[in-house]
């Protein structure tokens, strides 16, 4: 399955057209709605209407959704319909003629430069999308026996990047998936981010062991530390490698949360000893330990970062993860991602950290023979 993009998380994608998103349709009736209420309503009231004023709103409504020339045609319409005698909507004293001539020329010139505007943050967020997806591109549903499951939610709006990361690689040596998590997020973080994947995907092909590959992707970090004054960068990194024609997973922690073994319908934490984080200089004192897990049939691994882990209730207690895998564990993959990410939303309605979830169901042998059966 796809990496899936913000849209499920309430308020990623329709960020509130206040806030830069398009307007929702409503507010292209506006306009129009309006300026036929103020006739009718004038045509049939048994006495005079104060409301000709009201007219002088309908072009600067018009800006919110219209471009420059529809913008003028109801700007037209309003100053027509003020010549209108039976209307009698330019009675002295409702509404001045020249002070909406006035505000319908002014809205033409704003409507303008909005559409130039929009026009220009189009292209801007088409090329930031780009180069956010050339950093962290879709997964995709299967890397060698491994199916992949996917989900990234960045802590800051309209970004697809943010201080998470992970990725799932097929090589001499196995599929290896590695996900982590930068100091920091948005779009301060993306550099550090694809510096990492870059490293992590060169060790895929020319690193045998997996402590090796976790050491690179130290040293990277380090010497990009090194090019920066008072540089305070670190990551927190999770590595698993499924060794080809072995029914086993190797793991290696460097700060990061512990990943989580779906086993029928337990869901089992995996202990593993790690070691320094990237980055800060510590990983010879104490490098990270491999832990190898021998895998059943059926077995899959769940990762997460710590947006899920340390999430909180309004109260302040944790996500309680462990107990909500063990209620989803029986449950396909896809589903398994979308419940948890579902039940985080609602136990935590304000997340302000990056989330990111992988699920991995590696095919071991025994599980065409119990597919079969």
């Amino acid at each position: 399955m796809a990496r899936k993009a913000s849209a499920g998380r309430p308020g990623d994608t329709d960020q509130g057209w206040l806030h830069g998103s398009p307007p929702p349709p409503w507010v292209r009736l506006l306009p129009p709605v309006l300026l036929v209420a103020i006739c009718v309503g004038e045509l049939l009231s048994s006495q005079r209407l104060d409301i000709g004023f009201l007219l002088g709103a309908i072009p600067a409504l018009a800006v919110l959704s219209y471009g420059p020339l529809a913008t003028a045609v109801f700007g037209g319409i309003v100053v027509l319909l003020l010549t209108v005698p039976a209307l009698e909507l330019n009675r002295p004293g409702q509404a001045d003629l020249l002070t909406i001539v006035f505000i319908a020329v002014l809205s033409v010139f704003v409507s303008h430069v909005r559409s130039r505007r929009d026009a220009h943050l189009v292209t801007v967020r088409s090329v930031a999308e780009a180069a956010q997806l050339a950093v962290l591109p879709p997964l995709p549903d299967r890397v060698g026996p491994v199916r992949c499951v996917g989900l990234y939610r960045p802590a800051q709006r309209e970004t697809l990047v943010g201080g998470d990361f992970f990725d799932v690689r097929d090589g001499p040596f196995g599929v290896r998936a590695l996900m982590g998590d930068v100091q920091g997020h948005g779009l301060s973080a993306v550099g550090t981010v694809a510096s990492l994947l870059g490293a992590f995907r060169e060790t895929v092909l020319d690193q045998r062991d997996l402590e090796a590959a976790a050491a690179r992707l130290d040293r990277r970090l380090v010497v990009d530390s090194a090019a920066v004054e008072h540089a305070e960068m670190f990551a927190t990194a999770l590595l698993l490698e499924f060794p080809p024609d072995t029914d086993s997973v190797r793991m290696v922690s460097c700060g990061h949360p512990c990943p989580f073994l779906l086993r029928g319908a337990k869901a089992l934490e995996l202990d593993i000893e790690p070691g320094a984080p990237l980055g800060p200089g510590f990983f010879e004192l104490s490098p990270p330990r491999v832990r190898v897990v021998d895998l059943e049939p059926g077995d899959r691994l769940f990762l997460a970062s710590d947006g899920v882990s340390e999430s909180r209730d309004p109260a302040g207690v944790f996500y309680p993860l462990p107990d909500r895998l063990t209620g989803f564990a029986e449950e396909d993959s896809d589903a398994i991602v979308d419940r948890v990410w579902q039940d985080l939303v609602r136990y935590c309605p304000s997340i302000r950290d990056d989330v990111s979830i992988l699920l991995l169901a590696p095919r071991i042998r025994g599980d065409d023979d119990l597919a079969a059966g």
